[in-house]
């Protein structure tokens, strides 16, 4: 397995690895333009030449940071491709000086390994809530708030 910063020429795999999921309820859709907006964001697990996962970290606030986008093809499930793929985020997260990373998700016990844990979605500063506009849950968010504090303290 090769993880490496997503290039152009992954963003239709990592179109169709998110939006399968959203298409079931279990993720936000991400167009193709904000792909290409957030290229920078993306990280992709490869193997054998196919894109099979693939996360981003997005930087919301002072030392905030949002795990976003995470999706692996339900084929390479329960392989740690999506715990390796966090793990980098949040390395990367740290060489920026991200004091806290945060993730809205339907899947809590993935990011309770991880070292993130349940918090309210008003925990959060009201800036992250600024790509929430265009969500179609919008203002019924379902999703689960949850964040690592990489420096220990609550």
């Amino acid at each position: 397995m090769i993880y490496r910063k997503a290039t152009f020429d992954d963003v239709e795999a990592m179109y169709s690895l998110i939006n399968n999921y959203a298409n079931e309820g279990v993720m936000l859709a991400r167009s193709r333009n904000t792909l290409y907006e957030t290229l920078r964001d993306m990280i992709v697990a490869e193997d054998d030449g196919e894109v099979v996962g693939c996360g981003g970290l997005h930087f919301s606030w002072e030392a905030l940071a949002e795990v976003r986008s995470m999706a692996v093809s339900p084929r390479m499930v329960r392989r740690g491709i999506g715990a390796e793929i966090v793990r980098r985020l949040i390395e990367e997260g740290k060489t920026f000086g991200a004091r806290r990373i945060f993730t809205l998700t339907y899947k809590p016990g993935f990011f309770q390994t991880l070292g993130f844990r349940m918090i309210t979605k008003e925990d959060l500063p009201p800036k992250v809530w600024k790509d929430c506009i265009d969500c179609p849950k919008f203002p019924n968010c379902d999703e689960i708030a949850m964040i690592n504090n990489l420096l220990g303290d609550k």
